[in-house]
């Protein structure tokens, strides 16, 4: 039987991931703040490079909403620290390699990620969710959900 699929305004699924510092980061314990989290499907590929590094070039917007960011795919701890130094990335990748929390999720589908994010609040409630979002509009969409200010160009 199919899993309901998540709707704005559920408690977003709870997780706990190895992140690109080889700690371990709990969604759960980020409650007061709001989280963008992210997936991609695979570390320094094209359209996963852009939606990293527009997450990235707007993530001081994002601070100022009083949120944060979190990337994840099935990539490796290994894979993500690369993909993290070699763009600059200010914000934490973690590292989904049983696929379980994109299937927590609804964004697991034959063989892969599906490219989306979702806005949690600071109640641990879903605000936001965009699956089989562009990435470029995968940023521009979480930042009008987090009521930033932006200009049409980004």
């Amino acid at each position: 039987m199919a899993k309901k699929p998540l709707q704005i305004g559920d408690i977003a699924p709870d997780f706990e991931l190895f992140s690109d510092g080889g700690s371990k980061v709990k969604l759960s314990s980020f409650r007061g703040k709001r989280v963008v989290v992210y997936f991609y499907p695979k570390d320094d590929t094209p359209g996963c490079t852009t939606q990293a590094c527009g997450f990235r070039d707007k993530y001081h917007v994002i601070e100022e909403q009083h949120a944060m960011v979190l990337g994840i795919s099935p990539d490796g701890v290994d894979s993500h620290i690369q993909f993290k130094n070699k763009y600059n990335l200010p914000f934490r990748l973690l590292a989904d390699t049983d696929h379980r929390v994109a299937e927590a999720y609804g964004v697991w589908g034959s063989g892969s990620i599906i490219r989306s994010h979702f806005v949690v609040d600071e109640n641990g409630r879903l605000a936001d969710i965009q699956i089989k979002v562009s990435p470029e509009d995968s940023v521009k969409k979480a930042l009008e959900t987090l009521g930033a200010k932006t200009s049409a160009q980004g």
